[in-house]
């Protein structure tokens, strides 16, 4: 696995493997921006999600993340991840 490469389960039990393109904290919630690793898994090329890590004290260790679909927190993220990655155009 490259340093830059992170694998979800997805809830069917999938494995995916996604790579990082860039990590942020809106508000005390870490956010990844993520681009499918196996291009047939992604629809388009150049696609990618952008990922809530949700904390469950009651799951232990465990880390889970959720993909953001509301509007107005994906466009603030996004913002921020524009800043970051100049020489990337992110689109909603």
């Amino acid at each position: 696995m490259k340093d830059n490469t992170i694998e979800f389960e997805t809830e069917d039990g999938d494995k995916v493997l996604f790579a990082v393109l860039e990590q942020t904290t809106l508000g005390g919630v870490n956010y990844l921006l993520v681009e499918a690793e196996d291009l047939e898994e992604a629809e388009d090329e150049g696609s990618f999600l952008v990922l809530k890590e949700l904390r469950d004290d009651s799951a232990g260790d465990m880390t889970t993340f959720d993909i953001v679909d509301d509007e107005k927190e994906l466009e603030a993220v996004i913002r921020i991840f524009d800043e970051l990655l100049v020489d990337l155009d992110l689109e909603v």
